[in-house]
């Protein structure tokens, strides 16, 4: 065990947050962290890594270990470039090598025993760097980087340009390079793209340390973690397997917390109805075992009502007239940031009835392809042409069709002005805002909250094509399957870019994957995707599957890297461990022997030499107590 939290409360101001909060995490595991918005796993990140002091109990880090933290926003300013940030990381690497350079240049000084003591020394520290892996720091810095989707051309910007999704790559590169031995990631594929999540999960399942992570990504927990821990209504529940078998047995758990529940309620009703019923009998006899059914009742301890979480939300989205077949037309569409070229001739169509899911990179201009056919981008070339009677309804990953000045229920009541205060009401209530919920000002809303009002919107349009652009972005997992549920009842169409690979999953009937500039069509959900992709990439946008395959090369070197660096660690577990046995068998025959010595006539007349193999002996007791606790360690 490496990490646990103890019987955790905390509240603000008269609000409980954590409830007696209690897991641990081992040595080398991967835990994912998961709960509603809210439901205060930040929170709980932050009392781990002490900035919060919990109310209660307390989080045991093993002694000598190291966390590392990254926050869901990173705030990085100075005058470092990119590169520098993250190269920081390994500053201690940089100040060896330093070190060794100026020995060199000592050394040639230097003869007879100041240059021996010089070579010793030498020596020692060039087996520390070259453990610390030195000669290929500048080679880690740079695969860190581009794995978490930075081209070298952007080594040299400044951190002061960066936007704030980019900074948080660049601080999640600087943790990964420190390799502390618990790293603590809050939201880590919220800006990353699909190769850079891939990528992002190739390095943290070799990684060496545990890993905690809070995530919405369900695709990225099922690849990575082994251990689920669920925080609901404040209190924790420890699930073992990734997140689909975690989803499985929580079903099963929620089931027979709902059956204990109701089978004590009809216990209770029971019991109440045959006290009554002595009660009514008015014979004292009858009054006593009354009384007596009435304190066991009074003792028994009420189970609470198992809570559907978001129960109360629903989303049903409802095209009010049927589109013709195609449904959209796209031919020759071209569009140019010069000197980037983001896409040339592309054409697609879309029939009625299709879920069509756009993927790719950042900056491809998968969210251009929207706004050019919402007409809110205007095209280089090209023409979308939408069929007859198709009616849009758009949702957009900034919110802009939001008025934050507004309230909630004038964002409402002003797009639907026919609809009456009780009718707005409802309709809020099923996205989760009721009483004086409903008046609070957009621009003091979070993410999800924004996210919830935006498909309300998209619900009352009655639209029969939906276009929408990263519309799980902020919400949390239950949400996110209440909007799986919603769109695959959908009669309508459905156009969409997002990288929540496990939605896509569940709701695409095909995907385009815009990559070098060419849209690739699959005719299927992310898992055929992935079955197809090097075929087809390598037909129809083969500069693309070049640049995959290097990908894939640095991805396997990296591998067998991690491999090696395994295999070292566990070589010098077992030398240690020999070492240790061999010190332990030492000792234990030294105790031995002195035990004999004590036993000697002559000894027991000489008080000097029975003092002094005392002190031995209680040396070497203190010694072996540390052996044996250090022999466990190695031998786990």
């Amino acid at each position: 065990m490496i990490l646990s939290c103890q019987g955790v409360y905390k509240s603000f101001a008269t609000t409980e947050i954590l409830h007696d909060i209690n897991f641990h995490i081992e040595e080398h595991e991967k835990a994912a962290l998961i709960g509603v918005n809210g439901a205060g796993k930040s929170t709980l990140l932050k009392i781990i890594t002490g900035e919060y002091s919990a109310d209660q109990g307390q989080v045991i880090l093993s002694r000598g270990k190291t966390l590392g933290y990254l926050a869901q926003h990173q705030d990085i300013t100075g005058n470092k470039t990119i590169y520098e940030e993250v190269l920081e990381a390994k500053q201690y690497v940089l100040d060896m090598e330093a070190r060794l350079r100026n020995m060199e240049e000592t050394m040639k000084h230097l003869s007879g025993e100041e240059l021996e003591d010089m070579m010793e020394s030498y020596t020692r520290l060039t087996h520390t760097f070259e453990l610390e892996n030195g000669y290929a720091v500048q080679s880690e810095v740079t695969g860190v980087l581009k794995g978490l989707g930075f081209p070298e051309e952007e080594f040299d910007r400044k951190l002061e340009a960066l936007s704030g999704g980019q900074k948080t790559r660049v601080a999640l590169g600087r943790l990964l390079l420190t390799k502390p031995d618990v790293l603590l990631l809050d939201e880590p594929t919220n800006h990353l793209d699909m190769e850079s999540i891939q990528w992002l999960e190739t390095y943290l399942l070799n990684y060496p340390g545990a890993v905690l992570i809070v995530s919405h990504d369900r695709y990225f927990l099922d690849r990575i973690v082994t251990r689920v821990i669920e925080l609901e209504n404040g209190k924790s529940m420890m699930f073992l397997g990734n997140y689909t078998a975690y989803n499985e047995k929580k079903a099963i758990v929620r089931r027979s917390q709902l059956n204990a529940w109701m089978n004590q309620q009809k216990e209770i009703q029971h019991q109440e109805e045959v006290i009554t019923k002595l009660k009514s009998f008015n014979r004292e006899k009858s009054i006593k075992r009354a009384e007596s059914r009435e304190k066991m009742l009074d003792k028994v301890e009420l189970l609470d009502k198992p809570q559907e979480v978001h129960a109360d939300m629903r989303i049903h989205l409802t095209p009010r007239i049927t589109s013709g077949n195609d449904v959209l037309t796209v031919t020759g569409l071209t569009k140019k940031y010069p000197p980037l070229t983001l896409f040339e001739d592309q054409e697609f169509i879309i029939h009625r009835g299709e879920r069509v899911a756009i993927i790719g990179n950042n900056g491809t201009g998968k969210t251009t392809i929207l706004k050019i056919i919402n007409g809110l981008v205007e095209a280089d070339a090209g023409e979308c042409k939408l069929g007859s009677r198709v009616q849009i309804g758009y949702y957009d990953q900034e919110h802009q069709v939001l008025n934050m000045n507004k309230t909630i229920f004038e964002e409402i009541s002003d797009t639907y002005p026919n609809m009456t205060q009780t009718q707005i009401r409802n309709v809020l209530a099923s996205f989760l805002f009721t009483n004086e919920d409903v008046f609070l000002p957009i621009k003091n809303l979070s993410g999800g909250e924004r996210g919830r009002i935006s498909l309300a919107k998209l619900m009352l349009s009655n639209a029969n094509f939906l276009i929408l652009d990263e519309p799980t972005n902020h919400l949390d997992i239950t949400s996110k399957e209440i909007l799986e549920e919603a769109l695959k009842e959908y009669t309508g169409t459905v156009l969409y870019v997002s990288h929540d690979r496990y939605f896509i999953n569940q709701t695409a009937t095909r995907i385009l994957d815009l990559t070098n500039g060419k849209l690739v069509n699959y005719i299927g959900n992310y898992d055929y995707y992935l079955e197809k992709k090097d075929e087809l990439t390598a037909i129809y946008a083969p500069e693309a599957a070049t640049a995959a395959a290097a990908t894939t090369e640095t991805a396997a070197a990296m591998d067998w890297k991690a491999q090696k660096e395994e295999q070292a660690r566990l070589r010098k577990k077992e030398n240690e461990l020999k070492k240790v046995e061999k010190r332990i068998a030492e000792l234990e025959d030294r105790d031995k022997e002195i035990d004999e010595e004590f036993n000697l006539p002559e000894t027991g007349t000489n008080l000097p030499r029975c003092q002094e193999l005392s002190k031995e002996k209680a040396k070497i007791t203190e010694e072996l107590e540390e052996l044996y606790e250090r022999w466990e360690e190695l031998a786990e």
